[in-house]
């Protein structure tokens, strides 16, 4: 027999299957893992599928050195999964199948972690007639003996609190045959703090909505539904309960003997989340996310794999989650860009959830309180089911939302970081012995530091971005790179000592609301402050204790989150986002207002939300006053129709990235120019709205030169193949120049 086998090494020259002899006695399956040799040396291999012939000579094929697991660690249906992104990314197959299991089982980086464990190995009445044996002066055996007595596993950890220094005991125990000693599997697994399983009473919007869906997973165990049926959007206000529609979802696709896969965009919301789960379905719960150890996420996964665990929540890389007989993918807070991998293949976490969906005869549900401008057009058009829950659960108010003009506040000699009626809010909620959320998408002190002599202002010295000023350290810091330097006590420039730092972020806002009140205590939770692995939960955890009164921090805390003692909420810079260089920018402001401002009044408390904004007439910021998606829908649908972006053209980029500038430049003009000839010849130029090359907007990071082809193409069958050839032309050469293709990317930084 013969295995057919992709080599474990990304390059292109060996992105094809090798045949190789499976040894007598090997049984191996499609899906396996293996050790070959390759050339002069021995590497991992994945078994695509087994022959009874080859076509390789008899005395040139090589035999297979070993399994590197026990079982297959890639799924039938996630090797066709790996087939798909090849064809759509035109990646490497080795590229694609490192997607589905963890980056650590490669190179044999991680291992199955065990301990020494103890069972008495005699029957009751053996033991009792040993016991009567052993010596009066014996103490300590005899301790250990009734210790052992359960006849239960225990740990030589556990032993060695029982008695000092057990080794020569159990070793004269274990030669007597009075007990085994072997090893066990200690499993890693992740901090969890389970929050209430109980059910909760539906309402009548809840109970219409699962049962849509039941009938859908009901239908799917059947016959194949339709391909309208098989996705739903679920548009549902924040507070109107998706999570419970969520979990008992989960619970029926359990009950069917079927497996659930949850995706939450933020490792914030994961910990809750998972919370939620645990408490629910308890160890049938798995997590999977970046801030797992290695031995975590491997522990977690193999769980996964051997079925123990049959509910997976985790951000974007978890829609890889090895489970078998799947009945549903829901995807929370569904308009988010964390799903869109920004690494290669950049795909969109949505789209293989579909993808698996359908191969896999599963339901897919999308969640949002403001859903994407495309899946809401999707299911306008009737390609996805939308559901809906326009009410939040007990006919609890949305919050009341107030405009605070900042151009007013100037005028009036206000210069506060907060508006009059915040302060005022912020003191009434601090008395009334409630809780507040003050929202600010910047993190660090200061913004810049910029000198007012001549206008320079400090930039990384390895990025084309401004240094933010970090106040708990003393230190400017890249956001992008991570390099760190004291400011600069004089201008590099101009040498003038005029040198101040500018705009604010949530340490300035941490400062100046204890400067306002006194002893308030408060929580800040940005990628600063939380870059331990437990620190999400341990921060929420604390806020929900009541540990502190005011929670500040970045968009981490603007979605998903659930506090009933939150009262009010304030949007420091709400338009900040408006500013961004993103068709999307109206879109990406708006739903993190709503969302931020579903954190209030989620209890019996009425809750207020106060947003602070220079642009208190941008649509954007209207809606989410009033909270109507649809309205903002509407508005933001006509501007793209007319202005011709997504959802009715395509936006798409070659980045080029370089050590040098000039090198970027070039490669990316002989881009531009290649496409052009390439729309020219396929004679669908006109499907070519727009086309430039030029720097990236952020032209170099980390000491790499940035330059791109930005390019807008019509919504047509014609683009789809165009777009699939040209993603073909992504390279490396050796001068380290890097080709990556973008498709309506996530960022156009």
């Amino acid at each position: 027999m013969y295995a057919r086998v992709i080599v474990d090494i990304n390059a292109s020259a060996l992105d094809k299957v090798f045949d190789y002899r499976i040894p007598d006695g090997m049984e191996l399956t499609a899906g396996w893992r293996v050790k070959i040799p390759f050339g002069q040396r021995t590497t991992e291999g994945y078994i695509l599928s087994l022959s009874e012939t080859s076509s390789v000579e008899p005395g040139k094929i090589r035999d297979i050195i070993e399994p590197l697991e026990d079982y297959p660690a890639i799924l039938p249906h996630l090797l066709k999964l790996a087939e798909e992104i090849c064809e759509c990314f035109h990646c490497t197959m080795s590229t694609a199948l490192r997607l589905m299991i963890p980056a650590q089982m490669r190179g044999n980086k991680v291992h199955v972690k065990t301990e020494t464990a103890v069972r008495c190995a005699l029957q009751k009445e053996e033991l009792i007639r040993y016991q009567e044996n052993v010596g009066k002066r014996a103490v300590r055996k005899k301790i250990l003996l009734s210790y052992l007595s359960d006849r239960e596993e225990h740990s030589l950890k556990d032993i060695r609190a029982v008695v000092h220094d057990p080794k020569p005991l159990l070793d004269e125990l274990q030669k007597d045959g009075v007990i085994d000693v072997y090893q066990r599997e200690l499993k890693r697994a992740p901090l969890i703090y389970p929050l209430s399983g109980n059910e909760h009473t539906l309402s009548e919007e809840q109970e219409e909505v699962l049962g849509e869906l039941l009938f859908a997973l009901q239908s799917c165990s059947g016959q194949k539904p339709g391909p309208n049926r098989r996705c739903f959007i679920l548009h549902g206000v924040t507070g109107s309960g998706k999570t419970e529609v969520y979990m008992r979802l989960a619970q029926a696709c359990l009950e069917q003997g079927k497996s659930v896969i949850v995706l939450v965009p933020e490792i914030a919301l994961t910990a809750q989340m998972v919370s939620w789960f645990e408490g629910r379905f308890g160890s049938l719960a798995a997590v999977l996310h970046s801030r797992l150890t290695a031995g975590e996420r491997f522990d977690e996964w193999r769980r996964i794999r051997r079925g123990e665990a049959r509910v997976v929540i985790g951000a974007r890389s978890a829609v890889f989650a090895p489970v078998e007989h799947l009945g549903a993918v829901i995807v929370d807070e569904e308009h988010e860009p964390s799903f869109f991998s920004e690494s290669f293949p950049q795909y969109d976490a949505r789209e293989i959830a579909l993808s698996r969906a359908k191969n896999e005869n599963a339901i897919l549900l999308l969640g949002s309180a403001t859903p994407s401008i495309y899946s809401f057009a999707m299911a306008r058009k009737g390609e996805y089911v939308l559901l809906e829950m326009p009410h939040r659960i007990n006919g609890k108010p949305l919050p009341e939302v107030h405009i605070a003009d900042m151009r007013r506040e100037l005028s009036m000699g206000n210069r506060s970081i907060f508006s009059v009626v915040l302060q005022e809010q912020l003191r009434k909620t601090l008395q009334a012995g409630q809780q507040a959320i003050l929202f600010l998408n910047r993190r660090g002190y200061a913004a810049s530091v910029t000198c007012r002599s001549c206008g320079t202002t400090i930039k990384c010295p390895h990025c084309d971005v401004s240094m933010a000023y970090h106040k708990s350290d003393g230190l400017l810091h890249c956001h992008y790179c991570g390099t760190e330097m004291p400011p600069p006590v004089r201008c590099p420039n101009c040498g003038s000592s005029s040198i101040r730092s500018v705009g604010i972020g949530t340490q300035r806002v941490e400062e100046e609301l204890r400067r306002l009140f006194p002893g308030v205590k408060t929580l800040r939770m940005d990628s600063d402050t939380t870059r331990s692995q437990n620190a999400h939960q341990e921060m929420i955890n604390a806020f929900r204790a009541r540990e502190a009164q005011v929670l500040i921090g970045t968009q981490m805390i603007a979605k998903g989150l659930d506090f009933p003692q939150v009262s009010l909420v304030g949007a420091i810079l709400a338009d900040l986002s408006l500013n961004m260089p993103d068709y999307r920018a109206a879109e990406r402001t708006f739903q993190l207002l709503v969302q931020v401002a579903g954190r209030a009044g989620r209890a019996e408390v009425p809750g207020k939300v106060i947003i602070q904004t220079y642009q208190p007439d941008h649509y954007a910021v209207a809606s989410s006053v009033t909270q109507d998606y649809r309205q903002f829908f509407e508005n933001e649908f006509s501007r793209r129709r007319s202005q011709l972006y997504p959802p009715f053209t395509v936006i798409a980029r070659f980045l080029v990235e370089a050590k040098d500038g000039m090198t970027a430049k070039e490669e990316a003009n002989k881009l531009a120019e290649q496409t052009k000839a390439y729309f020219n010849e396929k004679k669908i130029a006109k499907r070519l709205l727009f086309i430039r090359s030029d720097e990236a907007p952020i032209s170099y990071i980390d000491n790499r030169f940035r330059a791109q082809v930005l390019m807008k193409l019509l919504k047509h069958p014609d683009s789809d193949r165009a777009l699939a050839d040209l993603s073909a032309w992504c390279s490396q050469n050796d001068g380290g120049t890097t080709v990556s293709f973008e498709i309506n990317p996530a960022s156009l930084a």
